[in-house]
C-alpha cells in the first residue's frame, strides 16, 4: 500500500511539475536529490563537482520532463540523465583518455581477499582509476550496462570497453590486495 501511495503521490507531483509548479519540484528535487548526489559522485571525485553535475542534471530533468513517459521508473529515468551529465561534465573539464592496449582476456576476476573493506575506502580505490578505468568500471559493475551500450554511451568500441573493464579490475584487485596487506583487515 506505501509503494502505490508513494508512486501516486510522485505521478501528481510530476504532473504538477510539468505545470511549472515550484513547490512540487521542489519535493521532487528534495525526494531524488541525495541518491543522484551519489550516482554523480560515482564518476566524480570532488564533491563540489559532482554537486554541479548533479544540479545541472535536474535542471535538464525539469527541462524535458514533458519527456518523460511512465515507461520504467522516474528514478531511473532521473538516474540516465544523471549518468550522461556526468561523463558530459568529465568531457568538459578534462580530455579523458581511454588506454587502448593489447591484452589477454581473463574472466578470472575472483580474489583470494575475504575483508570488511568500509565503503568510503572501496570508493577512494574507485577514485583513484584513471579516468576511462573508472566510467567503464561504474557503468558496468554498477549501474549494469552492457559493453554495447558502454561503447555507444562513450563513443568507443566494444573492445574498449572490455579492455577498460578488466584493466580496471585487475588494477583493483592489486590495489585490494595492497591495502589488506598494510591495514587490520588481513588480521583475523
Amino acid at each position: 500500500m506505501k509503494v502505490i501511495q508513494l508512486h501516486k503521490n510522485e505521478s501528481k507531483l510530476i504532473k504538477s511539475a510539468i505545470k511549472n509548479n515550484r513547490e512540487a519540484q521542489q519535493l521532487l528535487f528534495e525526494w531524488h536529490a541525495p541518491k543522484m548526489l551519489s550516482v554523480c559522485r560515482y564518476y566524480i571525485k570532488d564533491m563540489q563537482d559532482a554537486e554541479e553535475a548533479m544540479l545541472n542534471g535536474f535542471f535538464k530533468v525539469f527541462s524535458k520532463l514533458k519527456e518523460f513517459k511512465n515507461e520504467g521508473s522516474f528514478e531511473g529515468w532521473i538516474r540516465r540523465i544523471m549518468i550522461r551529465e556526468s561523463i558530459s561534465f568529465l568531457r568538459q573539464k578534462k580530455n579523458i583518455e581511454f588506454l587502448v592496449e593489447d591484452f589477454e582476456h581473463e574472466n578470472n576476476y575472483t580474489s583470494n581477499i575475504k575483508t570488511n573493506i568500509e565503503v568510503a575506502e572501496i570508493q577512494q580505490l574507485i577514485d583513484a582509476l584513471p579516468d576511462g578505468y573508472k566510467m567503464v568500471f561504474v557503468l558496468y559493475a554498477i549501474e549494469g550496462y552492457k559493453h554495447r551500450e558502454i561503447a555507444k554511451l562513450l563513443n568507443i568500441s566494444e573492445g574498449t570497453s572490455k579492455s577498460q573493464l578488466f584493466k580496471a579490475r585487475k588494477l583493483l584487485q592489486e590495489k585490494l590486495k595492497e591495502l589488506y596487506k598494510t591495514t587490520s583487515y588481513g588480521c583475523k
